[in-house]
Order: structure tokens, then sequence, then C-alpha cells
């Protein structure tokens, strides 16, 4: 994994563009800590921060191939999983490889079959590569935006990085955040809008989309969608195909030139994962390394409740011996889940799930210090219909995001003459009911089908992105490259298509899940109920970040000049209150509010 950013103007010279693609680059050293590198060319300037995963002798970034005369140079965040296949079918166009590493296929894919090329591309990436004969940067990134990518515009001059903060270390990107980025703040964080994000003219490029800039501009197109099919399959078929799926795609995402681990909560999610790879392991005489993340007092303090029944740490231990890993199971102190609220903010660039990212932050620092690639199992909820509006139809026909619990739990802590929650709240629930809408149906699906395909469409979009970027951006702080097979696309599509009676049969969550990996697991592990990504329960986690909060509007803070006090008092008298997903109650809204003013304060934002 890596970071990627650029400077581009096909009309004139960019003044002192190396000095800017330099600061740029500079501030993503933290995604690729083995070495950096700028290319120029007449239009602007490429630049590379490297974590050396593959062939770490001779993949060096930017890299550049000739072709009739003409050059071709990538920077390029990621890792190919199909790159044996490919290289088959370049070697049959004559070409010679130089190197093992997966960035000279993709730039060669490029060279042969154009922008094509990320049809052919088993894998998660986001990359750049400045055609010199086209006089064009062709931009591209992974179907279900693993690798992030980010663009603003400013006159003619186009930059792109692969996190937000690069692009606010130029002089004209600005921080401003106008009404609607504050409502996407205020109703959706950690979620963003598709291809959007809180400040103004800072944009993503949509996953699975690609496109050119050139003269001529800036032209995005999508190349990738999940399609509705007529799937004819019986239980039997399906649990087969998903199990052959799955073991060839961990086949492929368990090749690493550095020490590899899984991350292992006990849930069925992580523990299929973890089984398949520790299959492999052990077929080649290997003991796999596998993790397992508590936190300090939640044996004293945990409460289950309808979403989290049980801990993990149990299961994690029982199948790591069932398995024989190599277990480590690291415990996050409550006081650095606290502290870590301010470093998650800024590598998220954005206040996101509080002690969720916190912690996350925490536990891959201490993983990088013996790993450098872990296998994590994000995705499978919503690739196999784990959340209750896959099959609670009233839930999607709510009005709003299902997965916003209580919508105006957070816009009404802030004057409503700022956050002008009754029309920020219309303004999404045009934008969540348009996208219910564009789903495409088979004329003959049946009615749960349909509620399925939406209740894909939406996780996908919405709830499955803010889960991998959060997973991208606290990885790779510490330079972890995280990878996550439930996303494989051939894998997703298979899915999509197979009949919701079959996904959940018997009533039984991810139900197509446990029948295929059922040869792999035991009971104890393969019935039990889905068990969210854990968070904090121990009661002085409360008091440390309402302390820190209180501290922070003493001061004058940002937060302190829009918040509604007598409605934050009534807040802290609470008992507990519910607001996002899973797992955001009163003491992680609480931690919001420190991040907010976090993100507010130091990235000094100008609310329009």
């Amino acid at each position: 994994m890596c970071s990627i950013c650029g400077l581009a103007d096909f009309h004139k010279p960019i003044e002192n563009k190396l000095e800017k693609i330099q600061k740029m680059n500079s501030v993503l050293k933290h995604r690729g800590i083995d070495d950096d590198g700028i290319a120029k060319f007449k239009y602007g300037s490429l630049a590379h921060n490297r974590l050396s995963i593959m062939d770490i002798e001779n993949g060096k970034q930017p890299m550049k191939a000739y072709k009739n005369g003409y050059s071709y140079t990538i920077i390029y965040n990621g890792e190919i999983y199909n790159c044996d296949e490919l290289k088959k079918e370049l070697r049959n166009e004559e070409i010679e490889f130089k190197t093992t590493c997966d960035t000279e296929v993709v730039l060669y894919c490029y060279m042969v079959f154009g922008e094509k090329c990320v049809e052919k591309l088993n894998g998660i990436f986001a990359f750049a590569i400045y055609d010199e004969e086209k006089e064009q940067i062709f931009l591209a990134r992974d179907r279900f935006g693993i690798k992030p990518f980010f663009y603003t515009m400013s006159d003619s001059i186009f930059a792109f990085a692969s996190e937000i903060k690069a692009l606010l270390s130029l002089q004209k990107v600005k921080p401003v955040i106008d009404k609607k980025g504050l409502w996407q703040l205020m109703f959706l964080s950690p979620i963003t809008l598709e291809g959007q994000t809180v400040f103004k003219n800072i944009f993503e490029i949509k996953p699975g989309y690609c496109g050119t800039f050139s003269k001529k501009g800036l032209t995005l197109y999508r190349y990738f969608s999940l399609k509705p099919e007529k799937l004819d399959i019986t239980p039997e078929e399906a649990a087969k195909e998903v199990k052959n799926l799955l073991l060839d795609t961990v086949k492929r995402q368990i090749k690493s030139d550095v020490p590899l681990c899984t991350f292992l909560s006990g849930g069925l999610d992580s523990s299929a994962l973890s089984a398949l790879v520790a299959r492999e392991y052990t077929a080649h005489g290997k003991i796999l390394s596998t993790y397992s993340f508590e936190y300090e007092g939640n044996k004293q303090n945990f409460k289950k409740s309808l979403f989290q029944p049980q801990g993990d740490d149990e299961f994690a231990v029982y199948l790591a011996d069932y398995l024989k890993t190599d277990h480590t199971v690291l415990t996050a102190p409550t006081e650095k889940v606290a502290q870590y609220l301010i470093d998650a903010t800024k590598y998220r660039d954005f206040p996101g799930q509080a002690d969720i990212d916190s912690s996350l932050l925490y536990f891959c620092e201490q993983v990088k210090k013996e790993h450098s690639v872990a296998i994590s199992g994000e995705c499978s909820d919503e690739i196999f219909g784990g959340y209750p509006w896959f099959y609670r139809k009233e839930m999607l026909n709510s009005g709003f995001f299902p997965f916003v619990h209580q919508p105006f739990a957070r816009a009404d802590l802030f004057s409503r003459e700022i956050i002008k929650p009754d029309e920020g709240y219309e303004y999404l629930s045009k934008i969540y009911r348009a996208d219910l809408n564009e789903v495409e149906c088979l004329t003959d699906d049946s009615e749960a089908d349909k509620v399925a395909r939406k209740a894909s469409h939406l996780s996908i979009k919405y709830f499955m992105t803010n889960l991998l970027e959060r997973k991208d951006r606290m990885s790779m702080a510490s330079s972890l490259e995280v990878r996550v097979p439930f996303a494989d696309h051939r894998l997703a599509q298979f899915v999509y298509n197979v009949p919701w009676k079959i996904k959940f049969e018997n009533e039984t969550e991810k139900a197509l899940l446990r029948n295929a990996v059922k040869d792999y697991l035991p009971d104890k592990i393969l019935w039990r109920k889905k068990s969210p990504y854990p968070k904090t329960h121990n009661p002085k986690y409360e008091q440390i970040v309402t302390n820190m909060l209180d501290e922070r509007l003493k001061q004058d803070s940002r937060i302190a000049q829009i918040l509604d006090f007598e409605v934050y008092k009534s807040l802290k008298q609470k008992e507990n209150i519910t607001w996002f997903g899973q797992l955001m109650a009163k003491p992680q809204l609480l931690a919001w509010l420190v991040q907010l003013d976090v993100f507010l304060s130091e990235y000094d934002c100008i609310i329009e």
C-alpha cells in the first residue's frame, strides 16, 4: 500500500510545481514509509510514497515504460490479485517484465488495453498514469472504493491525492464547509454522500469509476456496477459456489513478501477468513498469526444488547486454539482510546466514529510492530445481507437512511440558524429516496428479493464505503496494509443475484455464508449471532471524553460558537441514546463532539 498525489495543468506551466508536489507528498508519508519518488512531465508532476509489499527491491515508483517512442508513467496504490493471469495475457502481446510487482502489470495493462484495463483488474487500487502520446492522465479507482482517491480543481489546475490533507496543503485549496457539508456532518457522519466530501470543491472519484484529465478537462465514467441477473440455483449449489470463490480469493490475497496476519474477532466473518487462511498456511507448513481486540475494563463492564449479545474475547481465543494459530489479544487502555480520538480525526480528515476509530488506530499501530499485511472481515454484512434493513421493509421505507437511528441527535445540539436541520433533513431524504428508486430490479423478483437488492445497493454505496474508509485511514496511519476478501467483485456479483430465500434460509442472517464455510468452522462459531466491531463499555471512558469536551468548551472552542448549551446540558444528563449504526451511544456522541471540535479547529474550517 502507498500514497499517490499529483498536479497537472495542460494549459499553462504550474508555478513552483516541484515545491508544491513535494509538500503534498510529505504530508502523506505515513502511508508509505519505505520509499518515495517524484516524476515531472511537461504539464505537471506525480508523486508517490511506498509501503513495500511485493518485489521490495524493484518496485520503486513512479514507474515508467515506453511504447512507440512515448513514455507512460504510473503512480499506484493497491494490490492486484490476478497478476499471474494478466502476465500470461500480456506476454502474448510481447511484453517483457522487469519486476515481479503488480505496479508494472497495471502499467502494461493500460499500455496494451487502454482505458479498458480496469475491467481486467481483480484487486484494490487507486492509480494515475501519465500518457505522453495522448497528453492525458488516466485515473482509476477500484470497484468498491477500498483505496481512496480525492481531487479538486482550481482554474485549470487539477490536483489529486490519497488523502484530503494533501490537497489542503495547497495554498489555493481552502477548508470551506458549506451547508451541504454541514448537513453531512450532522446527519450522516461518518458517512458522506458518494463522490463528495464535507469540503466545498473537494471530491472523490466514485468507486467503480475511471476517467481522464487533459486539455479537454476532467471526464469520469462508471466502469463497474452490480447487475441484476436471473439466477436459478439451489441452496447447495449457491453455497458451493460461494465456498469456491472464497477459497480462490483467499489464495490470491495471502500472497505477500512481508509478514501477514488476520484479524480474528471470533465472529462469523473474521473466523471464516482466518480458517481459510490457516488452512492454506498449514498446507505449506506455516503457522498463521491472528489478533483479537479488547478494551480495558470490558470484561467487568460489558452489557449485552440486541446488537451485541456477547463479548468477543472468549470466541476469538477458542477459535485460535481450534485453528492452532499464533494468537495475540490486544487490549486498548481506556486513556489511549480517548487520547487517540485526536489523531484519528487528523488521519481521517474527518470526525469519524469516535472510539471505533481511535481504538482501531491503536490496534493497527500494535499489529504493525510484527506484521505489514492483515486480512480483515469487512464487507460481509453488506454482501450477504447481515443487517436488519435487508429483511425489514419498514426500515427502508422510513424515508431516511436506516443506519441513522436518531437523525436529529447531533443536529439539534447546535444553533438552528446555522445548521438549519429541517432543511438538511429534507435535502438528504430526497437523496435517499432517489437512491432507492434508482435500484434496478427484475420483473420476476419476489418482494423479498426487491427489498434485498435495495438494501444491498444502499449498504454497499454508503455503509460499506464508510467501513472501508475507516479501515484504510486507521491502518495506513501505521503503514499497515489491510486486505478485505469479502469485497472481491466476483463474489459480490454472484451473491447479489442469489435469491433472498437462500441468503436468509430459516430466517438466519447470512445463512448462505454459514452454509458455504460449514466445513471449516466449529458450530460454536458457525452459528454465533452477528457481533459488530467491539466498543468500550468502560464507564471511565465517558467520564474522560466528557472532561475533554468540557475543557475544550471552556477555551472558547470552535463548536462552542455554534453549540446550544442547554441541549448539551440535557444530553449529559441522559442515560443513553443510540444515534448511528449499532454501536454509537451516548459516550460515542460525546467523543464525536470532541472530534468535531478538533476537526473544525485543527483544519481551520470556514463555515459558509
